[in-house]
């Protein structure tokens, strides 16, 4: 008999089956919403970060290509053929004649905000960049800061 009293000590004591009150269930989830809401937000700070460092990336990428285009055919394209002509071969004048493309792995892509880069051909003004690959940053608009900024090619 003392043995199932014993028992039945022990579990009172480690086999407790009142379960969670209705209270204590409403608190954790409030600390799980915090916490959640809390990384959420740190989290998004660093999404502009990656969207500006993937652009960088993605111009490094097109001035690789440009200037292996360069290389096989002696220009860079001009505008109008503009950054497509890294992937197909060109049909606007002048068309190279040596192009042995493509240049880059997969159709010229949208920046990380959705916009078009925009790709200048400028060999014929003497200047000292014989081209020019901008992103208009998140506003997708000529100028701005921070996330706003407009990314170019010679600037980096």
């Amino acid at each position: 008999m003392k043995k199932k009293k014993k028992w039945r000590k022990w579990k009172k004591l480690f086999f407790w089956d009142d379960g969670f009150t209705f209270v204590e269930t409403i608190a954790v989830l409030a600390i799980m919403l915090i916490l959640t809401a809390t990384v959420g937000i740190s989290a998004f700070k660093y999404v502009d970060k990656a969207k500006i460092l993937s652009a960088k990336n993605q111009i490094l990428s097109y001035r690789m290509a440009l200037n292996a285009f360069y290389l096989d055919c002696g220009v860079y394209p001009s505008t109008e053929q503009g950054l497509e002509a890294l992937w197909e071969k060109p049909v606007l004048h002048p068309i190279p004649k040596n192009w042995k493309g493509p240049y880059i792995e997969s159709e010229v892509k949208v920046d990380p905000w959705g916009n078009d880069f925009v790709y200048k051909n400028q060999a014929s003004e003497k200047d000292v960049v014989p081209y020019e690959i901008i992103s208009y940053g998140a506003d997708g608009q000529e100028g701005g800061t921070g996330n706003e900024e407009d990314l170019v090619s010679w600037k980096m």
